[in-house]
């Protein structure tokens, strides 16, 4: 069963949640300098201040609900997605997704320019019939009685796709999480699945590397992630207790997500907004706030965790289905070589791209959008 749906957050929740804004105890922060240390004081207190005086939710309310929105009932869950439908007679179905700490608000810019190229310069019939969910847990989608992982996840979007949609075949799209999704359609789910296109990797062979090219990165890999795995560790282990935290701090869930936004982004002299607004930031902030889901959202790690972990199980058979590889230079999980992707995937293009980092929607739309689009042509 496919419900449309409407976004429609009342004035007395965000008046709750710009309250509890107003109320943080500045005064009883360290006052550490820099972001050496995590999120940086001065910004926090910066945007804060912007939150309550000039942040306007009901803006990007109406952005998301410019779309068709609808609940999709899939294995006992309320599953919220985005559909546009394409231009033309033949538009092609893309699953894009987001992954953590993101939404759906890193694609609503490019959600006109994949299902109606020929309004931004393109042709129409590189259209596409563009499916946004929002991850089990995340946003708009009801949460699961326990904790799932990303494989139990690619299940349900399958089923999405082809029994509530109705489409016979599909392309996938995502990074971070959506990437780690696409992953586990193109292996459990190739008779539907055509086709997938990634920005991250999150998934690694279980014969691990094997040149010395590859065991040099892996050392390289497991060096950067020192700083950048605590996050990581408590959502995969704790998550529950993260929780106490979160649940009702507003400047906490924000100071959470905009240290990854800062790390994992290419920004130019370290400044935040020189990728980002202040709005951006904050509308992707208030998606876990209002619908109270910054804790099950977390959930998807201790999920992946039981499904196996980093690693494809010992049986695992290579990806056959057609894939894309789009390597941002600042991507903060870097990848390994060619040589160890092509173990794992079909690689059928492979682009190495000038800038960018984790959220390349944001980051780059049109290196993205393009990349996608040239992709979806040599698959059709």
């Amino acid at each position: 069963m496919v419900k449309p749906f409407k976004i429609d957050i009342s004035d007395q929740i965000i008046e709750n949640i710009y309250n509890k804004i107003k109320k943080f105890p500045w005064n009883k922060m360290p006052n550490l300098d820099g972001w050496e240390h995590g999120t940086n004081l001065k910004y926090m207190k910066e945007i804060s201040d912007y939150w309550i005086k000039d942040f306007n939710w009901k803006k990007y309310e109406a952005k998301i609900n410019k779309f068709s929105n609808f609940i999709a009932k899939v294995d006992n869950l309320d599953i919220h997605f985005i559909l546009e439908k394409g231009s033309g007679s033949n538009p092609t179905p893309l699953l894009i997704m987001h992954g953590w700490p993101g939404s759906i608000i890193e694609f609503l810019h490019i959600i006109e320019k994949l299902a109606h190229p020929e309004k931004f310069g393109g042709k129409e019939e590189d259209s596409f019939d563009v499916i946004v969910p929002s991850l089990p847990g995340f946003g708009f989608s009801s949460k699961p009685h326990d904790p799932i992982g990303p494989r139990q996840i690619a299940k349900i979007f399958d089923k999405l796709m082809t029994e509530n949609l109705g489409y016979e075949n599909y392309l996938a799209q995502g990074g971070d999480w959506g990437a780690t999704i696409s992953n586990w359609l193109g292996h459990d789910h190739s008779k539907t699945c055509k086709g997938i296109h990634i920005n991250c990797l999150t998934m690694r062979h279980p014969e691990g590397p094997k040149t010395q090219e590859e065991k040099d990165w892996q050392i390289k890999f497991e060096n950067d992630q020192i700083k950048q795995d605590g996050y990581r560790t408590q959502q995969a282990t704790k998550p529950q207790t993260l929780s106490y935290a979160m649940i009702d701090s507003p400047i906490g869930v924000a100071a959470w997500i905009i240290e990854k936004f800062y790390f994992w982004s290419d920004l130019k002299n370290h400044n935040i907004e020189s990728v980002y607004s202040k709005d951006i930031l904050l509308a992707n902030i208030m998606i876990y706030i209002i619908t109270d889901t910054f804790d099950s959202a977390s959930w998807i790690y201790y999920g992946r965790r039981e499904e196996g972990g980093r690693f494809f199980p010992q049986d695992f058979h290579r990806i056959n289905v057609p894939t894309a590889a789009a390597i941002f230079p600042a991507e903060m999980a870097e990848w390994p070589p060619r040589s160890y992707v092509e173990r794992i995937f079909n690689i059928k293009r492979w682009s190495t791209m000038p800038k960018g980092g984790h959220f390349a929607a944001l980051e780059q739309p049109e290196l993205l959008i393009s990349d996608i689009v040239e992709f979806a042509r040599s698959v059709r």
